[in-house]
């Protein structure tokens, strides 16, 4: 049977699938992407972190040992002349890294090196920016009078007591070390040594001017108590990690679209296996009769739709009608089985006592459909009339909206037909139905049935479901009864009704006509209950 024309998408099925595989891949290729760069992009950020730690940490503690080595001299320059003092300037400068020269100063002027030993040359020469008239003083230059053209670091030392006098001290500049630090990180494209006024990179030869250093640093790194910044420049996210990432998220969107595709597929052919199911006659009803506990008869039956697949054998009924509400097939679904039970219901009106009640399951989906109402009056049409009383039963656990509730029940009504609650007690809102809604039944779920004689929380539940039913005159039907003793325990405890493999089965149309016709007289299952 087609679906209905307001059921099936505008979009073409194979269409829609290609669609919605290819929008999940995408969809999960953004997620893949946004997470994982989040993650390497802080990854690679902390790791920046630690390494600007590590490298402040080295320039500081080199400094340190270099003050050390220096603090002795500082007061030398008030206190020696060359020729005292000279010896010591050299061993100093041979056993300190780095130090291309040390040079003692008087009034700005240095007066011994250890390079040259005594010598008469104004500091200004040599670094005309360094200010003697502070106690700490660090500038770039670009090269030395004994080494021209490499470019070093000038440290100005003042005598605390004598301003003027100090150390000048002169140090190769070596990235190297500098570099090494960097060597595992191969997004930091370089970096750069400054000062107040000069810098010196590891892309340039010679010193350059503050301002012509890019303005967008990867990591700064502040010297406390030196006047001296380190810079990294790179990405923080490596070209190559961004390369990796985006071909692992194609990679992987493209199965999760794939597998999107297959899924589907899977439930397309699902939905085409019951509309063909139907077309080919696989679905039969079986009918389970409904005992009346005050007499024992057989009260009415209750009609259960059974698939047979050719293939894959009996289909359990839960698995494909929540499929097919699922992929709205539940109408059509519905509708067959109108017809099967039409079919049923003129041969076994020839063996069935006119006036027994007939139960069919109802989803609350159909009722909000809008063919609902002619989808029923057909059925009644091709029912035999004035033979059968009809109830529909209505799963709780998935009642239909309050708002259209009131006129499709009361409508239903109008066609002579009673209204059951099914399985009550599994959804989540059972007593807020029975306060909006009036019913004429009330099935009660097996899962309290099979409660009886333990001791769970469901016992004194269906105690108090039996005593509400009562005082709101509802007829309940127990169903899933299997024991004499449920049986006797809900009869004692006022049910109206009872149904379960202890009566019955459910039966096919030739098994049901040799039910009755083994049944004319009350059911002995209920003379216990006298």
């Amino acid at each position: 049977m087609p679906l209905p024309t307001n059921v099936t998408r505008r979009v073409p099925q194979p269409r829609r699938t290609v669609c919605l595989s290819a929008a999940t891949g995408f969809i999960f290729f953004l997620l893949f992407i946004t997470i994982t760069l989040s993650i390497a992009w802080n990854r690679h950020s902390e790791s920046h972190d630690r390494l600007a730690g590590y490298t402040q940490s080295y320039v500081i503690n080199m400094f340190g040992e270099l003050q050390q080595t220096l603090q002795p001299l500082q007061a030398a320059a008030s206190i020696a002349n060359c020729d005292q003092i000279r010896n010591d300037l050299i061993q100093r400068a041979a056993f300190a890294p780095n130090i291309r020269a040390i040079l003692l100063v008087k009034n700005g002027v240095a007066f011994c090196s250890s390079a040259t030993g005594p010598m008469s040359l104004a500091v200004k020469s040599i670094s005309p920016l360094t200010d003697i008239a502070r106690p700490l003083d660090i500038r770039l230059i670009p090269d030395t009078p004994m080494v021209p053209g490499k470019p070093a670091i000038a440290i100005w030392l003042s005598d605390a007591n004598h301003p003027s006098y100090g150390v000048f001290v002169t140090l190769n500049v070596n990235l190297t070390p500098y570099l090494l630090l960097t060597s595992r990180h191969l997004e930091i494209a370089g970096m750069a040594i400054a000062t107040k006024d000069n810098a010196l990179t590891t892309w340039t030869d010679g010193v350059i001017n503050l301002a012509d250093l890019p303005k967008r640093p990867l990591r700064t790194i502040t010297l406390s108590g030196y006047p001296l910044t380190l810079y990294f420049y790179g990405e923080t996210l490596p070209a190559r990690d961004v390369h990796v990432i985006l071909l692992a998220g194609l990679l992987l969107s493209i199965i999760a679209a794939f597998a999107c595709f297959l899924v589907l597929l899977l439930r397309q052919r699902q939905g085409k296996e019951i509309q063909q199911g139907m077309k080919r006659g696989e679905f039969h009803v079986e009918y389970q009769p409904v005992i009346e506990a005050s007499s024992g008869r057989t009260y009415g039956l209750e009609a259960l739709l059974r698939w047979t697949h050719p293939t894959e054998g009996r289909i359990p009924p839960d698995a494909f009608i929540g499929y097919a509400e699922g992929q709205n097939l539940i109408v059509p679904l519905t509708r067959h089985l109108f017809q099967l039970v039409a079919r049923d219901a003129h041969q076994l009106c020839q063996t069935i006592p006119a006036g027994t009640r007939l139960g069919i399951n109802i989803s609350p989906l159909h009722l909000s459909y809008p063919t609902f109402r002619q989808d029923v009056l057909d059925w009644l049409e091709a029912m035999p009339q004035n033979h059968f009383e009809y109830i529909f039963e209505i799963t709780e656990r998935a009642m239909v909206d309050d708002r259209s509730a009131d006129d499709i029940f009361h409508w239903i009504r109008q066609q002579n037909i009673k209204i059951a609650i099914d399985d009550f007690g599994t959804g989540h809102s059972a007593l807020i139905y029975l306060e909006k809604f009036k019913f004429d039944y009330l099935k009660i779920d097996r899962g309290f049935v099979l409660s009886i004689g333990t001791e769970t929380v469901n016992s004194p539940v269906l105690d108090a479901v039996l005593t509400l039913a009562q005082k709101l005159n509802l007829n309940t039907v127990a169903e899933g009864v299997e024991t004499a003793e449920q049986a006797l325990w809900l009869i004692n405890g006022g049910i109206s009704h009872l149904q379960g493999y202890l009566f019955s089965r459910p039966r096919t149309v030739p098994q049901l006509v040799d039910y009755f016709n083994d049944h004319p007289a009350p059911n002995d299952h209920l003379i216990l209950a006298g």
